[in-house]
């Protein structure tokens, strides 16, 4: 302080550049007395916008201080109240704001004033308060600390004190006489997440032991659960024909969806793992097809899978995996992005059984299965070993399928290239053949924008998944370009969850699980707290309660 200091007309207070957020629960600083000057004459306190800061704080409408030279407390008023010790150079002076409680205390070189927090002022809800100090007389200097250096006093063993008391508050929440209709809700909502994964044998032993009904066919669950493992495992191109054979006319009535499943499907025919490139290819690098959760990564057991082919260079005829033929096929308005599968077989190399659809019309074509195939069929289907990371599904971020099954694998790499040591990754599998497939499937997928763009109008999104894409093709190695993060298996969950939620709204059953809507609406609860600043809302996470 600079000033004259004869009286109270020369005293200057400063303020922080920002108010105090509402939503922090509690806020802390501290202010070093580096030196009291001549009288020291110091207040340190809070104040609300448009204060006037020729006074020191406390002595006007919403300001408020605990001042170093009477130890009183001044709350919007020239008059003062005992409040604790005066302070001098050397001591540090914190404040403590509690938005739970809406109060205030102070502490003196570590140790809060009064045995219990002495509580300086209840503060007014909805206030705007930012933190303030005032000086009046030559000397005097102060250096205000906001969490750039380590506390004086233990904030943070206060912050656990309250953490635990929110916590228990929640946990304490009363259900009353309404126990057993709340086991029952939470027991479906658990039910239907388990379904709304494919989880099929874990759902059916929890709905057996809770005695609690699972909405959909199991049938319709492990062909889902197909699906779900051929677009985590890069095979989108299989995975297209799957829901076409199974669900038909699904994507033809979901164009956003079509185009989306196309150009993953260009993104893996670049990385070398869709089965249109991958056939060309006598051994696919396993770092092209390595993911935490692909089938790659799974335990091999040698040549027990006798009904899947490894894919070799001599192979006849190249396949997405599919046993189907164009009569099964459901007709679509939009041009064919050409599949050399259309004429496999049912011993086509990768070659998949998918199990019987719901649907009329998938069930009508396959008629000719006879029973014990059909079983044979879903017994493989929930025997497939995978291991997938264990997490939770959302719109767009996911984690599907946790869990392990123990027996046979949805996909066989070859023994050969299980052996060999990893070769560097190199465009489709550095096979001419494929790229050459690949950049013809790349003209189809630009014909098939611009005909959507005609029918639907402009699409943004659509112009940039097409662009970022193609623009994969501008680099000699696309795995580390600007663009490259398009080939990190991760980024085939978001496709892979609107491909499940399509499947099951076609289905008229939820297309999220009722136990994500509702940790979203929490999350959601918990937004709208902050923002109409109710402090408690910090130390209540979501993630808290997800072990």
């Amino acid at each position: 302080f600079l000033g004259h200091g004869k009286n109270h007309k020369d005293a200057a207070s400063v303020r922080a550049t920002h108010p105090i957020p509402a939503a922090c629960g509690i806020y802390y600083f501290e202010v070093k007395i580096v030196s009291k000057g001549r009288d020291g004459y110091m207040g340190i306190g809070l104040s609300a916008q448009g204060v006037n800061m020729n006074r020191l704080p406390g002595w006007d409408k919403h300001s408020y201080g605990y001042h170093g030279d009477d130890g009183h407390s001044f709350c919007s008023s020239g008059t003062g109240q005992p409040y604790g010790p005066t302070f001098t150079t050397g001591d540090v002076i914190g404040c403590c704001v509690n938005l739970i409680n809406n109060t205030c205390f102070y502490t003196k070189n570590g140790h809060s004033l009064g045995k219990e927090r002495k509580v300086f002022l209840f503060l007014p809800s909805q206030s705007n308060l930012y933190p303030t100090v005032g000086l009046q007389t030559p000397g005097e200097i102060v250096d205000a600390n906001f969490g750039q250096q380590p506390f004086v006093f233990d904030i943070e063993d206060y912050m656990r004190e309250w953490r635990a008391k929110i916590q228990s508050t929640i946990k304490r929440f009363p259900i009353g006489d309404r126990l057993g209709e709340w086991q029952a809700m939470l027991q479906n909502m658990v039910s239907s997440y388990l379904v709304h994964h494919g989880y099929c044998s874990t759902a059916t032993a929890f709905a057996r032991v809770t005695d609690t009904t699972i909405q959909e066919e199991q049938t319709s669950i492990k062909n889902r659960q197909r699906i779900q493992k051929l677009v985590l495992a890069g095979r989108v191109g299989e995975a297209i024909e799957a829901t076409q054979q199974l669900y038909p006319g699904l994507l033809e009535h979901n164009p956003n969806l079509l185009f989306m499943l196309k150009c993953r499907q260009f993104v893996e025919m670049v990385n070398g793992t869709d089965s249109e490139v991958r056939c060309f290819s006598a051994r696919s690098p396993r770092s092209q097809d390595s993911y935490p959760g692909s089938p790659s990564l799974s335990p091999r057991h040698g040549s027990s899978n006798s009904h899947v082919h490894s894919t070799g260079a001599d192979s006849p005829t190249c396949s997405n995996g599919v046993m189907s033929t164009k009569s099964k096929q459901s007709h679509s308005k939009y041009p064919t992005l050409s599949s050399s599968s259309s004429s496999s077989s049912s011993s086509s190399p990768s070659s998949v059984n998918y199990s019987e659809s719901n649907s009329t019309d998938s069930t009508k074509s396959q008629q000719h299965s006879s029973t014990s195939n059909q079983e044979t069929s879903d017994s493989e289907m929930e025997m497939e070993a995978e291991h997938y990371p264990n997490g939770v599904l959302e719109n767009s971020s996911t984690r599907i399928m946790n869990g392990t099954y123990k027996h046979e694998e949805i996909l066989q790499t070859d023994e050969s290239s299980m052996e060999d040591s990893c070769p560097q990754r190199q465009l489709c599998g550095g096979n001419h053949a494929a790229t050459e497939r690949m950049i013809q499937f790349g003209r189809e997928l630009q014909i098939l924008s611009e005909q959507l763009c005609r029918e639907y109008g402009k699409n943004t999104m659509h112009k940039k998944m097409l662009q970022d894409a193609f623009s994969l093709l501008a680099y000699s190695d696309p795995w580390n370009c600007p663009v490259g993060q398009q080939l990190d298996p991760i980024q085939r969950e978001p496709v892979c969850a609107a491909l499940n939620s399509a499947i099951l709204e076609s289905q008229n059953l939820p297309k999220q699980p009722p136990l994500m809507l509702a940790l979203g609406q929490a999350s959601e609860c918990l937004r709208l707290m902050a923002r109409v600043g109710l402090g408690s809302c910090s130390f209540a996470r979501v993630d808290d309660y997800l072990h």
